[in-house]
């Protein structure tokens, strides 16, 4: 016999001397007589038969399965569906889904109070800045501001503030300097 490397893989297929060597030393261990042994053979002669015959069986049950499912209607896309409602009432009833769910709502409760309470303070701090000394100082400064550019611009007369901006951008529209771009006929003589 040749020497050979061992390993998980061989390189040579196994030759027959050496199934045979292997099935004489499983042999060894498990003595059967040869009357057991053709025992044995019939009951997987029989057992190889019964396979088959349920296996005949299974694809004669499917046909009639398939035959009775098309006569009422059921169709692969409405199984798919009624198993995605079902799979979808089953998550929502199981005990993870309960939790997680109670969890987020606490959370989003939690939140929420978070946010009312973060949009109260800030509220408050508005209203104390507005009250406050300085924000009054710089109020009267900018009434004071729009009240004195409304007697210069309007001349005297009282008119809204918004007639006193447009009134200032048309006068600063026609001081642009592309007004003075544009060549005079006196110029061009």
């Amino acid at each position: 016999m040749e020497t050979r490397q061992q390993g998980l893989l061989d390189a040579e297929p196994l030759r027959e001397s050496e199934e045979d060597n292997m099935v004489s030393d499983v042999d060894l261990n498990n003595t059967v007589t040869e009357e057991e042994r053709e025992e044995i053979q019939q009951e997987l002669a029989k057992l190889e038969e019964e396979i088959s015959t349920l296996r005949q069986v299974l694809s004669s049950k499917e046909k009639q399965h398939a035959e009775l499912k098309q006569k009422l209607g059921i169709t692969p896309l409405s199984e798919l569906r009624n198993n995605f409602s079902r799979s979808w009432y089953d998550m929502q009833t199981s005990t993870a889904y309960k939790k997680t769910s109670e969890t987020f709502n606490t959370a989003g409760q939690k939140t929420s109070a978070a946010f009312n309470n973060l949009g109260s303070a800030i509220s408050r701090k508005f209203g104390d800045m507005r009250n406050s000394p300085s924000f009054k100082s710089f109020e009267e400064k900018v009434e004071s501001t729009v009240s004195n550019i409304k007697q210069t611009k309007v001349g005297g007369t009282g008119g809204s503030f918004e007639e006193v901006l447009s009134s200032a951008a048309h006068a600063s529209t026609q001081d642009t300097p592309s007004n003075h771009l544009i060549d005079s006929p006196e110029e061009t003589r």
